[in-house]
């Protein structure tokens, strides 16, 4: 596998595309996994669920469709396929019964390649890579790392190309590295932000959907901070004759500053202040709404508890 393409292709991935591949996965390992009477069953029969040998994740397979203009190639959407390992092929009649629905409603969209789940390609990659040339000449491949990285910070998908490399006087198809940006259009943005606040299905608070929120906000103005102090360095050092002056970077910069929210005006103070009493008002009232709904409740079992003695022994309730 060489390190990196030289085909001179852009491509641009759409979070439509990593949402599906990693839906697909979480389904099938979802699935995969063996019930619980299965695993009651080798508890008694003296065999430890730990001492059974871990199966290997699932792998997940499915096209890609999107469009190409001219040397840049942008990836839309994917739909899944029907693979059978035993075999290594493809249902061809569903992907082409899948490619003309697709073209109904999106008639400029085609099969620009296909998607797997791993670590790292494989040799029988290929297999599927070639069966899917007969419907695009130059398909590529993305490969979706479902295992958790906590210290990778870059998104763990990778895009790969087929070149035609001489590798010890015989011509192979191999894979290539082929970099890549994240687009995305208004629909998309609002949609992810939509399914990353979704509250857990595991009976997660209110406090902890919060406490992601916040963790959220606090990044991006850390970020902003530090982009900030890079433009406030870089002007410093054009001040006092380092970097020489450029107008039109200049501008962009005036510009930019132009769009910083004014944090030292009277009317943001006036605001700040009046949205700072406004939550501690509701904070309060909150607390208070708490502290009366105990006590009611406190009031009702001291009621039942005296109601139930006065029948017996003529006592009165307490309220």
């Amino acid at each position: 596998m060489a390190s990196s393409s030289s085909s001179g292709l852009t491509f641009k991935l759409h979070p439509l595309v990593i949402v599906n591949i990693s839906d697909h996965y979480t389904r099938v390992k979802s699935q995969s996994l063996p019930p619980p009477a299965t695993a009651h069953c080798a508890a008694h029969n003296g065999v430890e669920a730990s001492s059974l040998p871990p199966s290997p994740p699932p792998r997940v397979f499915g096209c890609v469709i999107g469009v190409q203009r001219g040397r840049t190639v942008e990836i839309f959407n994917s739909f899944e396929l029907l693979y059978d390992a035993s075999t290594n092929s493809l249902d061809r009649a569903f992907i082409e019964k899948k490619q003309e629905l697709y073209k109904k409603v999106f008639p400029q969209f085609y099969v620009l390649g296909w998607y797997s789940t791993g670590s790292d390609a494989q040799e029988s990659d290929m297999i599927i890579h070639k069966a899917l040339m007969d419907i695009n000449e130059s398909p590529v491949f993305i490969l979706l790392n479902p295992s958790i990285n906590h210290a990778q910070k870059d998104l763990p998908v990778t895009i790969y190309e087929s070149e035609m490399h001489v590798i010890d006087g015989n011509p192979q198809l191999i894979f290539v590295q082929s970099s890549y940006t994240i687009e995305t259009v208004e629909a998309e943005r609002i949609s992810v932000d939509h399914v990353a606040h979704l509250k857990p299905s595991d009976g997660g608070s209110a406090a902890t959907q919060l406490a992601a929120h916040l963790t959220g906000i606090h990044s991006a103005i850390k970020m902003l901070n530090s982009r900030i102090r890079v433009l406030h360095h870089y002007l410093l050092a054009m001040q006092k004759g380092d970097t020489p002056y450029e107008n039109s970077l200049l501008r962009q910069v005036s510009s930019l500053l132009r769009r910083l929210p004014a944090i030292e005006s009277e009317k943001f103070q006036d605001d700040f202040l009046m949205e700072y009493n406004d939550t501690l008002l509701i904070s309060y009232l909150a607390m208070f709404t708490n502290c009366a709904s105990t006590m009611n409740e406190l009031v009702e079992k001291f009621n039942t508890a005296y109601d139930r003695n006065s029948r017996r022994g003529g006592r009165t309730g307490f309220i």
